[in-house]
């Protein structure tokens, strides 16, 4: 029935539709968010390279979130900028099932690195005499490697459920980029299995991994609350809230964003979410890291002051 219509080769990303004026302001605010974000993340990744005291467990997991931040707005941010400035909004739909893939990729290899920093935390507190055999290098890349293999084939099922689709209608994805329930609503056939499999994947990558972080973290509570010294309950709770608070801000996000049922606001709010997961929080996890890190403050004066000299 749908034979005569033609096929959608390209989508138009509407984003915002403000003034010209104010997509200007918001270009420059967004490139200057988007550098520092990029700049504070490698400037994490480059100390934990460069400096061994930092070859540990937590900072080899903390490598990889930056890693993954810095693909993450890389994947998004360019494309949202340059539509800032110019009237031509188009998107080839393999490039925008590209970025679909990517980013869902990149967002669920984030929430099992999370979850595996949290199991970090619980071995250093609950088991510390334990804590180099239990987290041994080899656990740690084998924790490493399942969760990028786990986001990239959950992206994978998502991007050829997505190919299978016809768009034969509208192309206007009213998005700031390909999300995918953005451009499932332009297909002009029946969505209900991407639906279905978006909802168990949310819950495999979200629910999942949050759950097992709250057990984690309740045992990590009972054991700070057991320490008798409130030097050392601080100390050990400071290492884990750093790590709390990056958690907080993803996961809450991402939940509202695909585990809330439709309302008629809601795609306006998810692009302002959108923005807060492309633009803030990947700017916000390495300051969080390193302005609530000893360790990180320290490495980063080591390497001022080699530089200095």
């Amino acid at each position: 029935m749908g034979g005569n219509r033609s096929r959608v080769t390209e989508f138009v990303l509407l984003g915002f539709q403000l003034s010209a004026q104010t997509e200007l302001l918001l270009f420059w605010v967004f490139s200057l968010l988007y550098s520092c974000s990029l700049l504070a993340n490698g400037m994490i990744f480059a100390l934990i390279c460069l400096d061994h005291r930092l070859h540990t467990p937590m900072y080899f997991f903390l490598s990889h979130l930056a890693v993954i931040d810095m693909s993450y707005a890389s994947n998004n941010v360019p494309k949202m900028l340059a539509n800032l400035v110019t009237q031509n909004r188009a998107i080839s739909f393999v490039p925008c099932v590209m970025q679909t893939f990517l980013y869902l990729g990149l967002a669920a290899t984030e929430c099992l690195i999370l979850a595996a920093m949290s199991y970090d935390r619980y071995v250093a507190i609950c088991h510390p005499l334990q804590y180099t055999v239990i987290m041994s290098w080899t656990v740690c890349t084998v924790l490493a490697a399942i969760s990028w293999s786990c986001g990239f084939v959950l992206a994978l099922i998502h991007a050829i459920l997505l190919l299978r689709l016809p768009f034969c209608g509208s192309r206007e994805v009213n998005h700031l980029f390909c999300e995918i329930l953005s451009v499932l609503k332009l297909a002009c056939a029946d969505t209900s299995l991407n639906k279905v499999v978006i909802f168990a994947a949310s819950v495999l990558v979200l629910v999942g991994p949050l759950c097992l972080m709250l057990v984690s973290y309740t045992h990590i509570l009972w054991a700070i609350l057991k320490i008798q010294s409130g030097e050392g309950r601080r100390k050990a709770f400071s290492t884990c809230s750093s790590h709390l608070c990056v958690v907080g801000l993803f996961f809450g996000i991402a939940m509202v964003v695909y585990m809330v049922p439709d309302s008629s606001q809601r795609e306006e709010k998810e692009k302002i979410l959108s923005l807060f997961h492309s633009l803030f929080n990947p700017m916000l996890n390495p300051l969080i890291y390193s302005l609530r890190n000893a360790q990180v403050k320290d490495a980063l004066c080591r390497v001022l002051q080699v530089r200095a000299r």
